[in-house]
């Protein structure tokens, strides 16, 4: 038995609609051969600072900055439930092993391998890369299952990536907080992107209207054609000469 594990619900039902894992469990799907479960998105999430020392719940300047020498993980309350379901199947002493298969991309990669070990999970995986849902591409999909290492490059790229967010959110918005009074969240992608924002809009209120002028090209009328061929002297007196040499052979 493999236990596959997608991303979403949707996709969950796709797949399993292809390889017949038609019977409906509580959170999962069961086939002969696959049991198909998902994991309703980032079951899994980076600690909060007062995981680390109890301290860091207060906001305090000198405090800051939170730099975790090892990083913790958390499953988010609302998703407690799917997490104790893909990890009791993920245990099960019937599942020989695992096929990751959610989204193809860095954040995919990222939600499986941290779910994969929360629960502990030491079991062989191999990957599903797939970007679309049609039965052709999911079956080609099957056909071509990598092991997990070759994506490991991928997974790395994805934790610096949420890592660093952590860092830069828990920290700047903390620091921003304290300088300038009311709760000011600060992240990687929010704060440049309310930055072009607010650029934009200051430009728009500068806007000052200006006197313009444009200019039309004229339009003439095209010159009247002669019928008449101007070629150069030499050329003509060419002409002449074959004309006469012509006229001596007639």
């Amino acid at each position: 038995m493999e236990l596959i594990i997608t991303e979403k619900p949707s996709v969950a039902r796709a797949i399993a609609a292809v390889l017949g894992a038609a019977e409906h469990r509580d959170g999962y799907l069961q086939g002969k051969d696959f049991w198909v479960s998902w994991c309703v998105g980032h079951l899994v999430e980076l600690a909060l600072p007062e995981a680390y020392d109890a301290r860091y719940a207060r906001w305090r300047y000198k405090d800051l900055p939170i730099l975790p020498e090892t990083w913790q993980y958390t499953v988010s309350a609302g998703t407690q439930k799917q997490f104790a379901v893909l990890a009791s199947l993920m245990n099960d002493e019937h599942v020989t092993g695992i096929i990751c298969a959610t989204d193809a991309g860095r954040e995919g990669e990222l939600i499986f391998r941290l779910v994969y070990q929360c629960a502990k999970c030491r079991k062989p995986v191999r990957r599903l890369w797939i970007s679309s849902m049609e039965e052709s591409a999911i079956r080609e999909g099957f056909r071509n299952l990598k092991p997990m290492a070759a994506y490991d490059n991928l997974y790395q790229a994805a934790l610096c990536r949420a890592q660093a967010d952590w860092l830069i959110g828990m920290n700047a918005t903390r620091l921003y907080s304290l300088l300038y009074g009311p709760t000011l969240h600060v992240g990687r992608v929010m704060s440049p992107t309310l930055s072009m924002l607010a650029q934009r809009e200051e430009a728009i209120s500068a806007f000052r209207p200006e006197t313009f002028t444009t200019r039309r090209p004229e339009r003439r009328s095209p010159r009247r054609r002669t019928g008449i061929c101007h070629q150069p002297a030499r050329s003509r007196k060419e002409n002449a000469k074959n004309q006469s040499v012509i006229g001596e052979k007639r």
